[in-house]
């Protein structure tokens, strides 16, 4: 399920100490493709996909919708943020009823490592905070991925359960919601 709901959408451009978080653009759509062909960034999300597949299929203005950020570093496309409601038929669910709010990121390889991921994702969880205040946020990586799991700690997230899904054990975890004091 994509989207947020209620929620007024693109909101402005959020501005961190290096970064943009803002609406997809028509000049994203290399780094688009990029993302999604890159095998580094396949590797903890069911592998990557043909380039020349994503050349024919990539819309003008990929990624146009509510819930996704791109991450803008000088001017540039380094990667994107995802805020979407996780299907309720899925494992993994804080709520009776599932659909709580999912945190996804994907950053070209070129950007990990320089702390862009826990600046992007701290900037849009605080936005979401602000926005829907009540509501919690989940997160679901494969336990595998050392990084991943670096960061969910670092944001706050804390471990509901493992499961296993896509032929490989995941971690679920939640950060609770928190009041903006803003």
């Amino acid at each position: 399920m994509n989207g947020l709901g209620p929620v007024a959408w693109p909101p402005a451009p959020i501005r961190t100490e290096r970064l943009v978080l803002r609406e997809s653009e028509a000049r994203d759509r290399a780094a688009f493709v990029e993302l999604f062909a890159s095998p580094e960034v396949g590797v903890y999300i069911g592998g990557s996909r043909p380039r020349e597949e994503l050349e024919r299929a990539m819309p003008e203005a990929p990624g146009r919708r509510s819930g996704l950020f791109v991450i803008e570093l000088d001017g540039a496309m380094i990667g994107m943020i995802t805020l979407d409601r996780r299907d309720a038929e899925r494992t993994g669910r804080v709520r009776p009823e599932g659909g709580e709010a999912e945190l996804g990121y994907m950053l070209l390889p070129q950007a990990w490592g320089r702390g862009y991921a826990a600046e992007a994702c701290a900037a849009a969880l605080d936005w979401f905070a602000d926005v829907l205040p009540s509501e919690p946020v989940v997160l679901s990586t494969q336990s595998a991925n050392d990084r991943a799991m670096r960061l969910a700690a670092k944001l706050g997230f804390t471990e509901v359960e493992r499961f296993e899904e896509y032929g490989a054990e995941q971690w679920f975890g939640v950060r609770s919601a928190v009041t903006s004091s803003g």
